[in-house]
């Protein structure tokens, strides 16, 4: 794929590119930046060993305060250590670390200034990319597409890491907490890491689900209704433990 080729060149030069970078912009990481760091690796590398991205193809990034700390290009996670840390500013300033940060980040910092979202998972995702190609929208087979905010949009192809692929992106959003992104993969984010991922991998199962339903000659699945997805949106908002 270009986008992990070219994050995989990045990845080569990013620590010979670090005098580049003003050290007027750089700081020590500080105790909760270091905590969602390790965090934020153990869910990038979850990403891979659940089969959601292949290699470096896929970026997590979570939000401490008003510092992004985001996956650097082209390493692969298995690599990633505490001293590893890259962190920008809401404008993509960097403002720790000396890797660069995915290419991806456009996208990223999109999602942190429009909503409440303290993490972002974007995966490659197999059957997830497979139906961005098929439709424009995912068919509602399953009523946890209530909990994502409703039926799952798939936002126009643009080029990854561009302003224009990260427009398309928060179009596809409105209202919802996943989308999928058109010959590309997924984007979801959450309160917190755990969530981001979950609703990730949510999101690739539902994918899943509808392309196995539809490969069924002769037949074809039965959809729910937007209101049908929209009262168990509004029951799962209650499920599980309290307090």
């Amino acid at each position: 794929m270009a986008e992990q080729r070219r994050d995989q060149r990045d990845g080569r030069d990013a620590r010979e590119s670090a005098g580049t970078v003003a050290e007027s912009r750089r700081r020590s990481v500080r105790a909760e930046e270091a905590d969602a760091w390790g965090a934020l690796v153990a869910t990038a590398r979850r990403t891979v060993s659940d089969g959601l991205v292949v290699g470096t193809s896929g970026n997590v990034s979570a939000r401490v305060g008003d510092t992004v700390l985001v996956t650097p290009s082209g390493v692969p996670y298995d690599r990633l250590t505490p001293a590893d840390a890259v962190g920008v500013d809401l404008d993509g300033r960097q403002v720790l670390g000396t890797l660069l940060p995915t290419s991806e980040l456009p996208m990223h910092l999109a999602v942190y200034r429009s909503t409440d979202a303290r993490a972002v998972v974007h995966t490659h995702a197999v059957h997830a990319t497979a139906v961005s190609t098929l439709v424009p929208e995912l068919p509602s087979v399953h009523y946890m597409s209530g909990a994502l905010g409703g039926p799952v949009r798939v936002a126009p192809y643009a080029t990854y890491g561009t302003e224009e692929l990260a427009e398309n992106m928060l179009h596809a959003l409105a209202d919802r907490s996943a989308c999928l992104l058109q010959n590309h993969g997924t984007i979801a984010y959450g309160a917190s890491l755990d969530q981001a991922f979950d609703r990730t991998a949510q999101l690739e199962w539902m994918c899943r689900l509808w392309l196995t339903a539809s490969s069924v000659p002769g037949l074809s699945p039965t959809l729910l209704s937007g209101e049908q997805v929209a009262e168990a949106g509004e029951r799962l908002r209650g499920y599980g433990q309290r307090g």
